[in-house]
């Protein structure tokens, strides 16, 4: 009876389902996911030999600091923000008032030292004239030293032992004019060589008042170039940026008091050193700007930084010290565009913008 009763049971069951086929669709999306999976593998691949890319690279360009050369109150400001000036333009004037008098005061020192220099050629005349009177008068008293000792010779050879021809009174007056000739002399060439001096000394008084006119003709020059400093000029071509300048404010020398900043920008790409060591001077750059999605300007390798950028940070890790890592340092690469790219751009690539350099090798 049990066997019966199994062979029933198992007649009763049903067969069991036969195996199917797999689906020509999942192996066709299975081959297409392989297939891709390959194609990214392979992408990666030549990337990874042909190109270096960073994302650490920044929009740089030229910053201009404006500050006064002088102190003094703003009273005029001819700039706004971001507006475009040309090197030289007048961005802002200062009251000139202090510097007018400082004029108007080395003029006048300058006036009355050209008078003394007057007073000091006339007085070198007057001392010349003094010193050909004295001179005249030198040769005047030579003239009668010469005459004082021929009387005297005369009258001596006149008076002698064998010969009273004159008085002993008339020698002695004879020999006492020749002794009152040379004194007389003596005292003129005195005189003569006083004048002299007193020509020498007043030509060195001329001279130290001349000086002193050139020191002021410069310290004039220097108090107006002062009075020129009251307008501040811009240093360059660029637009305003970063303005703190007002109306009525005291500004000091070496204040800043705006930025201008230059359309010619460029891109500094900081690479790990790892990844130097195919890139060359030349090569091309695409570059990719944050602020510009979808937009890449092509650019090329400039120059590489003469050291890492740790080595320019304020305080430079100190590899000596026990605790030391390993760190894959990073060096500045300038990368430039071309001028016409960048202007084309009409000012909207500008200095700390965001962006990705890839470099294809």
């Amino acid at each position: 009876m049990s066997n019966q009763a199994e062979q029933k049971m198992l007649s009763a069951a049903p067969a069991a389902p036969a195996a199917t086929p797999p689906n020509r669709r999942v192996l066709v999306i299975a081959g297409l996911i392989a297939l891709a999976a390959i194609g990214a593998g392979a992408r990666m691949w030549y990337r990874s030999h042909h190109f270096v890319e960073t994302e650490n690279a920044y929009v740089a360009g030229h910053v201009h600091p404006v500050s006064a050369r002088i102190s003094g109150v703003v009273t005029k400001v001819l700039i706004e923000d971001n507006q475009l000036v040309k090197q030289g333009d007048v961005i802002a004037e200062l009251d000139p008032f202090d510097q007018h008098v400082k004029v108007e005061q080395i003029e006048a020192q300058i006036a009355t030292a050209e008078q003394q220099v007057l007073q000091s050629e006339a007085q070198i005349a007057q001392v010349n004239a003094q010193a050909g009177a004295a001179a005249a008068q030198v040769a005047q008293s030579e003239a009668q030293l010469l005459r004082a000792r021929q009387d005297a010779e005369r009258y001596g050879q006149l008076y002698n032992s064998q010969m009273k021809a004159v008085s002993k009174a008339e020698l002695d007056a004879a020999n006492a004019g020749r002794s009152s000739a040379v004194a007389d002399l003596a005292a003129r060439k005195d005189s003569a060589a006083a004048a002299k001096a007193q020509t020498t000394a007043a030509a060195a008084a001329r001279d130290v008042l001349k000086a002193q006119v050139k020191v002021l003709r410069v310290q004039l020059k220097d108090a107006q170039q002062q009075l020129a400093y009251n307008r501040i000029l811009a240093p360059v071509t660029g637009r305003i940026g970063k303005r703190s300048l007002e109306v009525g404010q005291r500004v000091q020398p070496g204040q800043q008091l705006t930025a201008i900043v230059q359309d010619n920008v460029w891109l500094t790409a900081n690479f790990k050193e790892t990844q130097l060591a195919d890139l060359k001077v030349g090569q091309p750059v695409h570059v990719t700007i944050d602020a510009m999605p979808g937009k890449t300007l092509v650019g090329r390798v400039d120059s590489f930084a003469p050291a890492s950028g740790a080595q320019f940070a304020l305080l430079p890790a100190d590899n000596a010290t026990g605790n030391f890592t390993k760190i894959v340092q990073r060096v500045p690469v300038k990368v430039t565009f071309k001028p016409e790219d960048v202007k084309a751009l009409s000012g909207r690539l500008v200095p700390g913008m965001s962006a990705i350099a890839e470099v294809e090798l």
